[in-house]
């Protein structure tokens, strides 16, 4: 015997087939918040973004964008769009008083070859008094240059900072891991937000230092490198991937101008060891001495606005750091344990080289 069971109302099914159109909307509004997890303009939650402290920088697996030479990147268009001149042909306003004299040559009579080269030169200067009135210009891309680098810049606790303490210096932050990069730049955007016309010399580029500084700096282009506690990369076998080593020194100091500073702090006595050994061996490095630092506003801000920094102190732990001196390569060359020249660079326990221990 067969028991027929009658078709469940239209009304049930419509409920049925809306709630799972509601489901899957929700799902669909879930998957997009979860793509954007903080748009642009607010301050993001660093719980989203945290990221694998220990990174490769040697490895080949991560592809970064580069131009070919510094001239090919145009620092206007994604880091500092709002950053404008100061001190500027603009302001100085140096085109009134040669137009009063312009005005002054030209007399009522008839035009000459003179008079009309003087109009065409009046014109130009009126447009200089114009532009003397507004506001400063926006810079061009030949102008905006970063000069103080934050390499390994976390999550942008000093590259913030820095910005409020030069604020005539273009700063930027250089971080290798994608998630901890964008959260450096969400952070830039809702402070420029918060407070408008600040922040607007700061930013953040994901690359990777080791490997592709010559593309984005030309030569004594920078004031300022910091170090701030950087992977200490314990294992002997890993230390080829510390970020202060001797090839690298050599490279901050081609980046750096002629008294320009390198900062290094860190929490690892071992690694705080390694950089004095290195970077006073340097010829082109000069270790400065803690009453010289006192007036620098760079290491007070180093030791205490870094997130690694503040963990720290709420360890107990101690910090260690060090700043050193770009020394001027005549000076290097004038003495005689610094001469550096192609016959002496790769002979053993010279600048070079050094013995395998």
């Amino acid at each position: 015997r067969t028991v027929q069971v009658p078709p469940p109302p239209s009304s049930s099914l419509s409920s049925s087939s809306s709630k799972k159109e509601e489901n899957d909307e929700e799902s669909l509004k879930r998957k997009r918040e979860a793509m954007a997890i903080t748009p642009d303009g607010e301050m993001p939650q660093k719980r989203f973004y945290r990221s694998r402290a220990h990174c490769n920088p040697l490895s080949h697996n991560d592809t970064f964008e580069y131009p070919l030479s510094p001239d090919d990147f145009d620092w206007t268009i994604d880091h500092y769009p709002n950053f404008r001149v100061s001190g500027g042909e603009g302001e100085r306003g140096g085109g009134a008083s040669t137009n009063s004299k312009n005005e002054d040559d030209t007399d009522g009579g008839g035009t000459t070859d003179k008079e009309e080269k003087d109009g065409v030169e009046s014109k130009v200067v009126e447009e200089k008094e114009e532009s003397s009135l507004s506001p400063p210009p926006l810079s061009s891309s030949f102008e905006v240059v970063p000069t103080i680098l934050d390499i390994g810049c976390g999550f942008g606790g000093l590259t913030t900072a820095l910005a409020t303490i030069l604020p005539d210096k273009l700063i930027l932050g250089l971080e290798i891991r994608a998630k901890v990069t964008e959260y450096v730049r969400l952070r830039i955007a809702a402070l420029r937000k918060e407070n408008p016309g600040q922040y607007q010399n700061c930013s953040v580029l994901r690359s990777n230092t080791m490997k592709l500084m010559p593309h984005f700096f030309r030569k004594s282009s920078l004031d300022k490198i910091f170090f701030c506690f950087p992977d200490p990369h314990f294992k002997k076998k890993n230390h080829s991937r510390r970020i202060v080593a001797e090839r690298l020194l050599t490279e901050y100091a081609y980046f750096l101008k002629d008294g320009g500073r390198l900062y290094t702090i860190t929490d690892v006595e071992d690694l705080h060891n390694w950089h004095l050994k290195h970077c006073r061996a340097h010829p082109m490095f000069r270790e400065f001495s803690d009453a010289e630092l006192e007036d620098d506003p760079c290491v007070k801000a180093m030791y205490n606005e870094t997130e690694e920094g503040k963990k720290v102190e709420r360890a107990g732990t101690k910090k260690y750091y060090a700043v050193y001196e770009k020394i001027e390569f005549e000076k290097v060359s004038s003495t005689g344990s610094g001469n550096i020249t192609a016959e002496n660079f790769f002979e053993t326990d010279q600048f070079g080289v050094f013995k395998k221990e």
